[in-house]
């Protein structure tokens, strides 16, 4: 019996004075930046259709074609509109023709009047009823005048609008951009029903939405200047500018979607990319330990800080990578001991002696 509390004494001994190694905490600044995927997406896009039916006649640009606002992209051909057209000028000649008939046949009648009215001068020279049937000639006369010039008025308002839809044959660039996708060809049928002609994107200027984490929500600041990689060109920064926030997060996600700016002006980048956005967190700061110092079960989350020889288990929060290192966060200090292979067999108040 004795030697059995003899050999349970020597072993507490042994483990009171466990060698471990240490390592030194660091401290990371509240302004790390935190790398998050993004998506660059044209500032502007349409798809042109043409809004009255007709047949392509010509195609003015392709695939890869830089074109100017206003610029004329695609003609195409109507030949029922022009027959319209035609017709609604015949149309406002007739009304005209009428007008002016009009025109004659009241002055004919005022001069009827006026002699009427002068012979009445003369006592039995006209009857009444003559004077008052040549007035109503007169008035008959000006409302068939009237008549006449409004419907010279809906004749050319008709011919007014067919020249609008006229004007539709061409279909020109809504703003500055590049046609990205061409879907027509001369002697395509084209219309409001119809499939789009063209596809055009404004490339000089581009849209860059992240998804910025809720834990970040409140790192996001309109005019923020942002970096950003691509693949395409490793070792490159770009940058862009914080412009567009919702201040909604997705439910789903639990993101909010945030979109940049991005000059574009050399058409190095292209919609479609995928790039790494340094965001800047502005979290609270954080400290660098060894992944190794950090234990991870199934209740919590802690690291193994010594004082004074004794051992004490510190809950942390993992933030990410940082170096060759995992940033962390929670109730240390810079300098502080921390065993650099921590395992949940060294617990609370175990005395260690750092190597």
């Amino acid at each position: 019996m004795i030697r059995i509390l003899t050999l349970l004494l020597l072993c507490g001994a042994a483990w009171a004075q466990l060698p471990v190694d240490v390592v030194r905490v660091e401290s990371r600044t509240a302004a790390a930046k935190t790398p998050l995927p993004g998506e660059i997406a044209p500032y502007e896009t349409v798809d042109l259709r043409a809004r009255v039916s007709g047949f392509v006649e010509s195609v003015n640009c392709d695939t890869g074609s830089v074109v100017r606002k206003g610029q004329l992209l695609v003609e195409l051909s109507a030949p029922e509109l022009q027959a319209q057209l035609a017709q609604a000028q015949s149309q406002i000649e007739t009304a005209e023709a009428r007008r002016a008939e009009a025109e004659a046949k009241l002055a004919a009648a005022e001069l009827t009047l006026a002699r009427l009215r002068e012979a009445a001068a003369t006592p039995g020279a006209v009857a009444r009823t003559e004077i008052e049937l040549s007035a109503k000639s007169v008035d008959a006369a000006k409302a068939a005048l009237g008549a006449s010039q409004r419907s010279i008025e809906a004749e050319r308002a008709r011919r007014k609008s067919l020249e609008e839809l006229a004007s539709f044959l061409g279909i020109r660039a809504p703003f500055d951009g590049v046609i990205t996708r061409r879907m027509a060809h001369p002697g395509t049928l084209a219309g409001p029903g119809e499939p789009p002609l063209l596809r055009l994107e404004q490339v000089q200027r581009l849209r860059l939405a992240v998804a910025v984490p809720e834990t970040l929500a409140a790192s996001v600041r309109l005019g923020t200047a942002v970096s950003f990689t691509v693949p395409a060109y490793p070792g490159q920064n770009f940058q862009g500018v914080v412009a567009r926030n919702p201040a909604v997060v997705d439910p789903r996600t639990r993101t909010m979607p945030v979109e940049l700016d991005v000059a574009n002006a050399d058409r190095k980048l292209a919609p479609g990319m995928y790039p790494e956005v340094q965001w800047p967190s502005r979290r609270p700061p954080g400290f660098a330990v060894p992944a190794s110092a950090v234990v991870t079960t199934t209740e919590r989350v802690f690291v193994i800080r010594i004082r004074g020889g004794i051992a004490e288990w510190v809950d942390v929060r993992k933030v990410g990578p940082a170096g060759d290192r995992l940033e962390v966060q929670g109730a240390l200090a810079e300098g502080d001991l921390l065993v650099a292979r921590a395992t949940d067999e060294i617990r609370p108040g175990a005395r260690v002696q750092p190597k």
